[in-house]
């Protein structure tokens, strides 16, 4: 009797010790217990955790307090949701993000990763939803509730890399109206680029210790993306994370940063690695097929439904989305549908992105490079064992080099597919040039280590089709001279104030003024303060508010001064305006400046302004607020340190936009040492004293040292707390 009624308490007795199974609320509360941020004297998070997964947690909690709108708005971009806030004008946006992954597709993926990175995913979602519970206050917009499988949507470091080359008026003629447009300026139908905007990109220089004073190498990391668009931050696990830099808003990974033995760069390359194919599409007995080769194969057909904003109303609007074996259909071209295929690997891509942050040298980061799914970038990297390096790319797909893959291509013969992806080994890198230092700036990698570099004609010509532009050029005067430099040097030397492009535009202006043999008594002394000019921009200069305003009307009258760069001969049409129309840009220029100025003769620093009124992500500028005066200058004349400005429908000066926002440098050694810059200050609320306490540091070009190690950022703390207890709460 005894031993029965022991078994048949054993079931009990199993049952009981059984491990409860939390709820989602009750293991946020867990994982924040083994959390800690401590915030520095500049706002800078301080990430710990005992794992990975608890240090991701905390990363995104506290991006949320820093600017949840903004880690809100790239998920409802990235899952296609950006219509339900931003009503029907944003529903192609939405059907682009589906046509390349589906939500039912992202959750496959996500059921695919290694349990590892499921670990982070589910972190990041439990992240951002602890701080929703913690703060009430706080309404979603469009995702109540985030979920492990949306990082499959966001799994390249710069959101939009890739897929916004992807023109939405394209897919909205296409799938909306059933209409074809014409291929751009550059043959293809992708994007092309506004000469007038301020350039997307990045300058990344690697130095070795040949070159600096501690013998230690050095890495330069300088994104060049709109304002708020990456904050600062750093994170550590006791599994081996510690890596500190720029992450893109709801990314669980640094972007572009440093550990104590690795630092990597990424700079927007120009390597060729979307292709559009046009397809032989037709229909019979309902059904829509397309040629390939011998072949006749199915179109795939997918029906989606999508929501969009009608003032408080959601409605909903139905497409039949299209894919071949390349890819989706995106738009026509006359009669024939074209398919644009890009890189899309979510799980590898996220694997890479975050094993990226915890290497220590450069032999395992190149083993990671070899991963290639880091399709929009270059990368210019440094360690602490002194090697210096550069890799031109990562997804390269390897093609017939038969064909033109800069233009649409035939989809229905099969020597256009691609032929797999190129090796690291087999596309550009630069290790260790006897020069001493590597540089990129967006540019050809044909410079990237003066007579070091790699040789053109090594490489087909999809791998490096980028030209040369004002930046790459600054940068291989300034690093030629570069000796025993510390931090503060490389500092100075990343924000020298030169701008080579005038040396081309205001000698062509002046040979003008000459050619017309008549003094002109409302150019002679402006052309004069030009002719008088050492090109380089300043706070003070006249001149530089004079050459940015006609540089302006040059491009817009006249194109690509890029063009007019020896080293791209033959890669696009070289301005070459008459004396007489110079003369007439110029005038309208005096013309421009008078009327929105009061006179020509305006300081640089009294038209370029640096101003941050509120949090909102469209940011808004007024001429009669504060503002901080900047000398800085746009890269489209080979500013370093760019700093892009424009006046809007309601402004005549100009404010800053883009360009130089998260800076750092870096010097490897047996510890890491850096300084660091970001443009405004950590915080999106008004309110915060780290809203825009680095706006004058910024303009000044004042850095703060970097604290980095565990003693000296509790030596500057000014917080420490738990997620969900902050301020004692």
């Amino acid at each position: 009797m005894k031993f029965r009624l022991l078994y048949l308490a054993l079931p009990m007795l199993v049952f009981a010790c059984q491990p409860k199974e939390l709820t989602e609320q009750e293991r946020w509360e867990a994982t924040a217990e083994k959390v800690e941020i401590i915030r520095d004297d500049f706002g800078v998070p301080h990430i710990y955790g005992e794992t990975d997964a608890d240090a991701v947690f905390g990363m995104l909690y506290a991006q949320c307090e820093d600017d949840f709108r903004r880690v809100e708005r790239n998920y409802v971009w990235a899952t296609g949701r950006l219509a339900e806030l931003e009503g029907e004008q944003a529903i192609y946006s939405d059907l682009r993000a589906n046509l390349y992954m589906t939500e039912a597709e992202a959750k496959a993926a996500y059921e695919a990763a290694p349990d590892w990175l499921k670990e982070l995913c589910i972190a990041f979602a439990d992240g951002v939803n602890y701080y929703l519970a913690t703060h009430p206050e706080v309404n979603p917009q469009v995702i109540t509730h985030y979920e492990p499988w949306m990082p499959m949507f966001f799994s390249e470091g710069s959101i939009g890399g890739d897929i916004e080359q992807i023109p939405t008026r394209r897919i909205a003629a296409f799938y909306g109206d059933d209409q074809s447009l014409a291929l751009n300026e550059f043959g293809s139908g992708l994007n092309p680029i506004d000469l007038t905007e301020e350039p997307k990109g990045s300058n990344g220089f690697a130095i070795s210790g040949e070159l600096t004073e501690s013998g230690n190498a050095m890495l330069l990391i300088n994104p060049h993306t709109s304002f708020y668009f990456r904050p600062e931050i750093h994170v550590v696990s006791e599994e081996g994370l510690n890596a500190y830099g720029a992450v893109t808003w709801g990314q669980f990974f640094v972007y572009q940063g440093f550990n104590e033995k690795t630092g990597w760069m990424h700079t927007s390359t120009g390597v060729d690695f979307i292709d559009e194919f046009v397809e032989d599409v037709s229909e019979a007995e309902g059904k829509l097929t397309y040629k390939y080769g011998e072949e006749t194969r199915n179109v795939s057909e997918l029906p989606i439904t999508l929501k969009y904003k009608d003032g408080n109303e959601l409605k909903e609007k139905s497409f039949t989305m299209y894919r071949t074996h390349h890819g989706p259909v995106t738009h026509k071209l006359d009669d024939q549908w074209v398919v644009t295929k890009i890189n899309w690997d979510p799980v590898n891509a996220l694997t890479q992105s975050f094993t990226r942050t915890k290497l220590n040298n450069h032999a395992e980061f190149k083993e990671m490079m070899n991963i290639r799914t880091n399709s929009s970038n270059n990368t210019v990297f440094a360690d602490a064992e002194g090697n210096i390096a550069y890799f031109h790319g990562n997804f390269i797909p390897k093609r017939n080099e038969e064909f033109d893959f800069s233009k649409p291509v035939d989809g229905s013969d099969p020597n256009t597919d691609w032929l797999g992806l190129h090796t690291v080994d087999e596309s550009i890198v630069i290790l260790n040039p006897a020069n001493g230092w590597i540089q990129n700036c967006n540019s050809t990698p044909f410079t990237a280590a003066a007579e070091y570099s790699p040789k053109k004609e090594d490489y087909p010509a999809y791998m490096a089709p980028e030209a040369e532009n004002y930046r790459g050029v600054h940068a291989v005067k300034v690093l030629s001279d570069a000796k025993d430099l510390t931090l503060d040097k490389l500092i100075e030397l990343a924000y020298d104030p030169y701008l080579p492009a005038f040396e081309k535009l205001i000698p062509m202006l002046s040979k003008a003024y000459d050619q017309k043999g008549i003094a002109d008594p409302e150019l002679t002394e402006p052309i004069k303060v030009l002719e008088d000019w050492d090109y380089r921009t300043s706070k003070e200069s006249v001149a530089m508010s004079l050459a940015h305003f006609f540089g302006m009307n040059f491009m817009r009258n006249h194109g690509n001064i890029n063009n007019l760069l020896e080293f791209n001969e033959g890669k696009g049409t070289v301005p070459s305006p008459s004396a007489t129309e110079l003369i007439a840009a110029f005038k309208t220029t005096l013309e421009q400046m008078n009327a929105d100025f009061g006179t020509w003769n305006t300081p640089w620093s009294e038209i370029n302004r640096f101003q941050r009124l509120t949090g909102d992500i469209d940011l808004k500028f007024d001429d009669n607020k504060p503002y901080v005066p900047v000398g800085l200058a746009s890269g489209t004349w080979g500013a370093l340190a760019a700093y892009g400005a424009r006046s809007t429908p309601e402004t005549k000066r100009l404010y800053g936009y883009r360009g130089n926002s998260f800076v750092a440098v870096v010097e490897f050694g047996e510890k890491v040492k850096a300084k660091s810059m970001l443009a405004g200050g950590q915080n999106a609320d008004p309110n915060s004293p780290h809203f825009d306490d680095q706006a004058q540091r910024y303009a000044d070009v004042e850095f703060k040292e970097v604290a980095y190690y565990r003693e000296d950022i509790e030596a500057r703390a000014e917080e420490i707390y738990k997620p969900g207890k902050r301020d004692g709460k």
